[in-house]
């Protein structure tokens, strides 16, 4: 892909210069947008190659800009960031046309790899994938082993009642 435009969507204003700068400095034709409504209106005016777009902004969610930018362009690589990473917001920015999830803060370095890293094969879909609930079981798991088997530290780092995490270890695996 040899355009290079790229539209920054992000109501941080020092993060969404510093990133724009960092962007331009590597090559890239940048506008940016402080807010869902802006980032719709350059959508129409130009759609870019590339967008990099905060999850949580003031007016909305950026999902919403992501979905009309695969609309408008399906080729496009679109990245979400967010400081509120889940694996449910994780499938549903994939979902919707989100090349990549990243969690802030993000460098340049990061954001640049991530948009380019669309020129390599994707891996292939497992036959099977894990479930949600078995990727949280899995999780809870290497927590718990990190913490040398103790209830209590796995609970204060996974932020969950000590309890809970008793009942969720004494259960088996799920499918």
């Amino acid at each position: 892909m040899n355009d290079n435009s790229l539209l920054i969507v992000d109501d941080d204003k020092p993060f969404l210069t510093r990133l724009a700068r960092a962007m331009e400095g590597r090559g890239y034709r940048v506008r940016t947008a402080a807010s869902v409504s802006e980032g719709l209106v350059a959508l129409a005016i130009e759609t870019p190659a590339f967008a990099v777009i905060d999850m949580r902004l003031q007016d909305g969610n950026g999902l919403d800009v992501i979905s009309e930018l695969k609309r408008r362009r399906p080729d496009a690589r679109g990245i979400i960031l967010t400081g509120y990473g889940n694996i449910a917001t994780a499938v549903t920015a994939v979902k919707l046309g989100a090349f990549d999830y990243l969690a802030k803060p993000a460098d340049a370095d990061d954001i640049e790899a991530a948009l380019r890293a669309g020129a390599a094969p994707r891996p292939e879909l497992p036959e099977h994938p894990m479930s949600a609930d078995r990727v949280r079981w899995e999780h809870i798991q290497r927590v718990y082993e990190s913490c040398d088997r103790n209830v209590s530290e796995t609970a204060r780092q996974l932020n969950m009642h000590r309890r809970t995490l008793q009942r969720i270890l004494a259960k088996r695996a799920p499918r």
